[in-house]
């Protein structure tokens, strides 16, 4: 990847100024991931977060962006 892994809020926050593209992409998730972690947050708990109902996402959106969180998880050692 061409970006660092984020690994605070505010680096994560700081992609939003970057042009969207997959590898950005990936780098939020895994800055989500790795943020999380340190946090002390399970995997469970971080789904439960992404699956809570908001105005951003439809409930496939947020079913497909949890499962997007899973596989990075097991992967993001």
């Amino acid at each position: 990847m061409n970006y660092p892994i984020p690994a605070t809020p505010e680096e994560i926050f700081a992609l939003r100024e970057l042009p969207i593209d997959e590898e950005l992409i990936a780098t939020a998730v895994a800055g989500i991931v790795k943020i999380a972690r340190q946090q002390g947050q399970s995997l469970e708990e971080l789904q439960a977060e992404v699956l809570q109902d908001d105005s951003l996402l439809d409930g496939l959106q947020r079913k497909w962006l949890s499962n997007l969180l899973t596989q990075a998880w097991q992967m993001i050692t």
